[in-house]
C-alpha cells in the first residue's frame, strides 16, 4: 500500500481538478443562445443546403492508408539510425515488416482504394 499511496494522492487530484473543472463550467458559463448562434457555420457564410450530409467511405479509406504509411515512417526511421548495430537481425526484422506494409498497400490497390473519382 507504501507504494501506490502517492499514485492514489494523484489519481484523486486529477479526479477532483477535474470535476471542479467541469463544475466550474457548467456554474460560470454565460447562456445566451440567439437565432445567429443555432444555425449551422460552414466558412463565415450560411450553409448551402443540408449540414447532415454523411462523408463517403473513401475518405475514412483514404485516412486509414495514410495512418498505415505514417505508422511506417514512425517504425523505420527509428530502425534506419540504429541500423549497423542490429545485423542481419535488423535486417530481417525490417524485411518482413516492409512485405506486410507491401501487401497492405497492394491490397488497397486492388481494392480500388487509391482511385480518386
Amino acid at each position: 500500500m507504501g507504494t501506490m499511496l502517492p499514485f492514489l494522492i494523484f489519481a484523486g487530484l486529477v479526479l477532483i481538478i477535474g470535476l471542479a473543472m467541469l463544475l466550474g463550467n457548467k456554474i460560470l458559463s454565460v447562456k445566451r443562445p440567439t437565432p445567429e448562434k443555432l444555425i449551422p457555420y460552414e466558412c463565415g457564410i450560411d450553409p448551402s443546403g443540408d449540414t447532415k450530409v454523411p462523408f463517403r467511405v473513401k475518405f475514412y479509406l483514404i485516412a486509414l492508408i495514410f495512418l498505415i504509411f505514417d505508422v511506417e515512417v514512425v517504425f523505420i526511421y527509428p530502425w534506419a539510425v540504429v541500423f549497423e548495430e542490429l545485423a542481419w537481425f535488423g535486417f530481417v526484422e525490417i524485411a518482413i515488416f516492409v512485405i506486410l506494409l507491401l501487401g497492405a498497400y497492394l491490397y488497397a490497390l486492388n481494392e480500388g482504394a487509391l482511385q480518386w473519382e
